[in-house]
């Protein structure tokens, strides 16, 4: 074990194998995590995946809503340590944060600065039709997701790639390079280098309205959302009063529907675009499971 002291800052699946391979490599004396929240269906009350593997290993974890708590400072004071990663955590950091470590806080992020700062870099790039996209170890700063780079890893976007696919390739990459990146940046062989400010973009928060689909698009588009958009916020369309949340889709080349008319071709719900027929392989109608199109639309009489 590496003779250095971290503290973590993390909480959704997105950071556990970052989490992990540190708790392998580094002394790990402490984390801090989102609180315990309600969730699934019935709403049970559950801890960030952080968390539980946290107490596993035995490590003191801490979980304030907002890091100006009073006792948040002073116990990351107490912890003392060398440096902070910080893995999609969800809270600014505040000034004397990022300046109580020696190394300061080291973020792991999931695209490759500058394209895509913000909340939501994963689904901006398969949104966008991003033909590739990867993980930045940055040093961070006051701004968000401003810091200079220490490292960066690219990997290809497929046409097949979900956010929830895309993610978890993404987690594994990620925790490869931080711990290669802080071997190297620990014993002074790389330096951060600030970002260049050509290309940058910017992956604002999703709100559960952004999965409407709206028909005047292309289905090449509409296809990317539903992909970029999976598992959340999610996509749905309304027929009627109904509201159908589209799991999956493949783009047909076919010119002959207008935007926004329902069809069934081979057994499959089909529905015309600005360019092209979207078909819906996968739904989910109101109160149900996930269903194959097939399935739903022997089901389901008001489709045409």
């Amino acid at each position: 074990m590496i003779d250095k002291k971290i503290v973590f800052m993390g909480s959704p699946e997105f950071a556990i194998p970052s989490f992990e391979r540190l708790v392998e490599t580094f002394n790990v004396v402490g984390v801090v995590t989102q609180p315990d929240r309600p969730a699934g269906r019935g709403k049970e009350i559950k801890p960030p995946p952080v968390k539980q593997i946290a107490e596993k290993h035995k490590i003191e974890c801490i979980q304030p809503v907002k890091l100006r708590e009073p006792g948040v400072f002073e116990k990351l004071v107490r912890w003392n340590p060398d440096v902070i990663i910080v893995v999609a955590f969800g809270q600014i950091l505040r000034q004397d944060v990022l300046e109580l470590p020696n190394f300061g806080c080291v973020n792991v992020h999931g695209s490759l600065l500058p394209r895509w700062r913000g909340a939501a870099p994963i689904q901006a790039a398969i949104l966008n039709g991003d033909i590739e996209t990867g993980i930045t170890i940055m040093k961070m700063d006051a701004g968000i997701d401003t810091g200079p780079i220490l490292q960066q890893q690219s990997i290809k976007i497929y046409d097949s790639d979900t956010t929830e696919s895309l993610g978890k390739e993404l987690s594994e990459l990620g925790a490869q390079v931080l711990i290669e990146t802080l071997y190297s940046y620990f014993s002074g062989k790389i330096h951060p280098v600030p970002q260049s400010e050509i290309g940058l973009t910017y992956a604002p928060m999703l709100k559960k309205e952004d999965g409407l689909l709206g028909f005047s698009k292309s289905a090449v588009e509409l296809d990317r959302q539903v992909r970029a958009f999976y598992p959340w916020p999610g996509t749905y369309m309304m027929v009627g009063d109904e509201r159908i949340k589209i799991i999956s889709t493949r783009v047909i080349n076919n010119p002959d529907y207008q935007p926004g008319e329902r069809a069934i071709i081979d057994g499959f719900p089909v529905i015309g675009t600005l360019d092209g027929v979207l078909k819906l392989e996968s739904v989910q109608p109101s109160g149900k499971k996930n269903m194959s199109g097939k399935i739903f639309i022997n089901g389901f009489r008001d489709w045409l």
